[in-house]
């Protein structure tokens, strides 16, 4: 006598696969993305000195992430991708984080709900206005829901945490020693740790910056002289 096939409502189903990917990325050390009054920080707790969780994708966009390295990074390289191949095909001004968002929801959505496994990260994409009231930041969950945040968003295992110590900031309106500071000791009070310098990864997307690339990352020496004493 055959057993009946066994049955797992869609809800559950999805319930089960949105519980597994937030487990994975709860273990993750966070990422906090700042705008400051000269453009956007991007600063994450990340001892590894080449395992990154922020990078360049364009001219004025900047990505970090949280989660597992090898999904975060083959969504990078398709970022950088659809950028290069966008720019390429009409014009650099073409190439916008809305844009980027878009694909990597689609991408996100489209893992979730027909893979047996969810990709486990959080995205944010950003970019840097040619004024400061045009700046986008853009929070993405592993399901591929999309947040426009306007000052500053924290993803991660402690964003909320992170998200209710800035809570008030206008980090806009701020310089960017001041934001910096305010990042690291969000960071910091989230896991009730003193962060060290070499224990942080940072760059800024640079409003002032002569280039058309606006992405500089700061090294232990730029950081350190930003902490204040």
């Amino acid at each position: 006598m055959s057993q009946a096939p066994f049955y797992v409502s869609p809800e559950q189903l999805m319930k089960d696969r949105a519980d597994f990917a937030r487990k994975g990325i709860a273990r993750g050390r966070s990422v906090v993305v700042m705008r400051f009054d000269a453009g956007i920080l991007l600063l994450a707790e990340n001892p590894s000195p080449t395992l990154h969780k922020i990078a360049e994708i364009y001219d004025r966009i900047g990505f970090a992430a949280v989660g597992k390295y090898n999904e975060f990074e083959t969504l990078r390289q398709a970022g950088v991708r659809y950028a290069d191949l966008r720019g390429y095909s009409y014009d650099r001004t073409d190439v916008t984080a809305r844009g980027l968002t878009n694909a990597y929801a689609q991408t996100l959505a489209g893992v979730f709900t027909t893979e047996s496994k969810p990709f486990e990260v959080e995205l944010v994409v950003a970019e840097l206005g040619l004024s400061p009231e045009t700046d986008q930041l853009y929070r993405l969950s592993y399901d591929g829901s999309v947040i426009d945040e306007t000052e500053h968003v924290a993803i991660g295992g402690q964003a909320d945490a992170i998200t209710a110590s800035l809570a008030g900031v206008r980090s806009s309106q701020m310089t960017l020693r001041e934001v910096f500071n305010h990042g690291v000791t969000a960071l910091g009070a989230a896991t009730q740790t003193i962060l060290a310098t070499d224990a942080l990864e940072a760059a800024v997307l640079d409003r002032t910056t002569p280039k058309q690339r606006t992405f500089r990352r700061l090294d232990d020496a730029a950081m350190s002289a930003l902490r204040e004493d």
